[in-house]
Order: C-alpha cells, then sequence, then structure tokens
C-alpha cells in the first residue's frame, strides 16, 4: 500500500515538474522598450514587440495587433493580424500607414505607425502564440500635438515711466503649455520684469529707454517648440488733455458734416417735389388748340346753302362783321342794294349760328 502511494506521488511530481518546466521555457516577449511612448502628430512611431521561442514551441505562429478599448465592457478592436501564410489589415484608417517593422517569423513582431493623428492615441497590445507557448504585452501610445508659432504683442501704450505688458499666445499645441521670455539685444532682462509660464505674459514696470530691445518668447510642450519675437521701444507720454480736446472738436465737426448733408438732402427733395407740382399745374392750366377756321369762300357758301330763301327777298353776300354788344357771337347783316321790283322794302338779316342761317 505504501509502496502503491508512494509510486502515485511521484508521478505526481514528475508532472508538476514538466508543466513547471514547460511554462517556464515556453515562448516569451521580451519587456524591452518604454510602455509609454509619446510622439508628435505627423511623425513615425516603432512599438515593439520582441519575443523567443523555445524548443517545445512547435506549433504554427500566430500575431495579433489590438487596440485596447478604454471601456471593459467592449472587445478590443483587432486591427493587424500575421500567419505563416498571410498578413490581414483590420482597421482601414491605419491599413496604409501601418506595418510589421521587420519579418515577424524572425522574433520581432513590433509595429510602426507612420503619419501619426490624434486618433490613433490608445493602448496597443501585442499578443504572440506558438503552440504550447503564448504571450502579451500592452503599449501606450500618446499623441500630441506640437505647439504653433505664438504671437507676440504688447498691451497698451510703450511710454516712459509706465508698465508695460508683453502678451504670447499659442494658437495649437497640447497642454501643458509653458512660455518663456528672453532678452534678445540690449542686455540681460529688466530688474522690474517679472513673468508667468502659464499665460505668456512679461510685465515691465517703469518702463524706461534702457529696457528698448528685441524680446524672444518661447513656448514648449512634451513634443516640440516654437517662438516669437517683439521689438520694444520708448516713448514719451502723450498729452492727454490734447487728445481729448482734438477728439471732442473732431467729434463736432463731424456732426456739422452730417447736419449739412441731411439739410442738403431736404432742399434737393423739396426743390424736387416744386417742379413737380409746378409741371402739373401747367398742363391744366392751358387750353384746348383751336379749331381752325374755314375759309372765307366755303364759309359763303355753307351759308348760302343753309339760307332758307323767301320769296320776294334778294339775298347779297354779307359785306361786313360786326361785332355784337355782349361779344358771345358774331352778327352779319345784309341788305338789298337795289330796290325790289315790287317796290317792298329792304329787309335787314341777322345770321344765327345757332340755327345757321339768317333771321
Amino acid at each position: 500500500m505504501d509502496h502503491t502511494r508512494r509510486s502515485v506521488w511521484l508521478k505526481v511530481a514528475v508532472l508538476f515538474l514538466i508543466a513547471t518546466q514547460l511554462r517556464t521555457e515556453a515562448l516569451v516577449i521580451e519587456a524591452s522598450g518604454p510602455q509609454t511612448v509619446q510622439k508628435a502628430e505627423g511623425e513615425s512611431v516603432n512599438l515593439v514587440c520582441k519575443y523567443t521561442l523555445e524548443a517545445v514551441d512547435t506549433g504554427e505562429l500566430d500575431i495579433e495587433w489590438s487596440n485596447v478599448s478604454p471601456d471593459p465592457t467592449q472587445k478590443d478592436n483587432l486591427i493587424l493580424s500575421y500567419t505563416v501564410t498571410e498578413t490581414h489589415h483590420y482597421d482601414t484608417s491605419l491599413s496604409k500607414r501601418l506595418k510589421f517593422s521587420t519579418d515577424p517569423r524572425n522574433g520581432d513582431a513590433s509595429i510602426t505607425i507612420s503619419e501619426l493623428r490624434a486618433s490613433d492615441r490608445g493602448t496597443y497590445q501585442c499578443k504572440v502564440k506558438k503552440a504550447p507557448g503564448a504571450d502579451m504585452r500592452k503599449v501606450t501610445l500618446d499623441v500630441q500635438t506640437p505647439p504653433s508659432s505664438p504671437k507676440c504683442w504688447v498691451e497698451g501704450a510703450e511710454e516712459k515711466g509706465g508698465s508695460v505688458s508683453l502678451r504670447c499666445k499659442s494658437s495649437k499645441g497640447s497642454i501643458p503649455l509653458s512660455y518663456v521670455w528672453k532678452r534678445e539685444t540690449g542686455g540681460a532682462m529688466p530688474t522690474t520684469a517679472t513673468q508667468d509660464a502659464e499665460t505668456g505674459e512679461l510685465l515691465i514696470k517703469n518702463h524706461t529707454d534702457s529696457y528698448t530691445g528685441t524680446y524672444t518668447c518661447e513656448v514648449k510642450n512634451n513634443v516640440g517648440t516654437a517662438q516669437c519675437k517683439y521689438v520694444l521701444r520708448a516713448y514719451n507720454p502723450t498729452n492727454k488733455v490734447g487728445v481729448i480736446v482734438g477728439a471732442v472738436i473732431g467729434a463736432l465737426l463731424l456732426l456739422l458734416l452730417l447736419l449739412f448733408l441731411i439739410w442738403l438732402l431736404l432742399c434737393c427733395c423739396h426743390k424736387k417735389r416744386y417742379q413737380k407740382e409746378a409741371a402739373n399745374e401747367i398742363r391744366e392750366d392751358v387750353a384746348a388748340p383751336e379749331s381752325r377756321p374755314p375759309s372765307r369762300q366755303s364759309s359763303r357758301q355753307s351759308s348760302a346753302v343753309g339760307y332758307r330763301t323767301h320769296h320776294g327777298v334778294q339775298y347779297t353776300p354779307v359785306s361786313r362783321q360786326q361785332s355784337s354788344v355782349n361779344g358771345s357771337r358774331s352778327i352779319y347783316r345784309a341788305g338789298s342794294e337795289a330796290a325790289s321790283t315790287a317796290g317792298n322794302r329792304v329787309a335787314s338779316l341777322e345770321y344765327d349760328h345757332q340755327y345757321g342761317y339768317a333771321v
């Protein structure tokens, strides 16, 4: 019985030793290279994943690179895989920028990502399998934006005896951004100067001619630097009273000019309206054109045609035209210059325009 127990325990111990030996001598990924890599946009990065095989690792080589999801409840995003026969790309945004750095069969499964973008930030996992061995490693990639060229300017007047504030600001760049002012020409930094590395302000008190010169602002973060320059000058204080008086006079002149233009515009409008009304009145007062008077010969003929003849009366042409007392019509008189054969008296007749014959 004891012999049987000893035999069983011996077999268990041997199996344990064999399993331990296999686990120790199986595939191992080397812990080489940094766990976190910082790079600037547009650059290239090499994510290291070197492995070592043992004699017991006789299966097919299988390599996978994944982008680890920050949410533990979501699965990782597979981006690249390798087998003995083929290589697969799974992320279209990386397919043209992602490749193995060397031949993965030679113990190096590292990858290179070119033209880095801000969207490439994340944690990447390398997993190498060759049965019975398997191992994995994670690398965090931090893609940052280098600072853009800053803008340098001064706030307020560069007057002697006053305070001068030099400003420096970069519109782009991953935080934290650090600003540093330096005096390039003219000597050392003024003793009265103080600067803020976060806001980029350089404040100089009691400004004098000795503080003039070229000042350089340098902004930097973990992936890059940029700078700008400003030439500081010193001016005598301005006469503020004169400036105020000049501004008031200028405002008054501008107001007078505006009133004159308004008055001129009103005059032009009134003149146009008057001319229009005068033209309308002239049209209303104009009399209708008179018809052309008929000729004397035609009048005589028409008058002769329109007369009703009376028996025993001899008609002669009208010798003259007299005006009536009221001026409303013309009176025509006709008389007989010869005595009537019947011995009657001469008849005097008037031409009536209303009836068209003599009455």
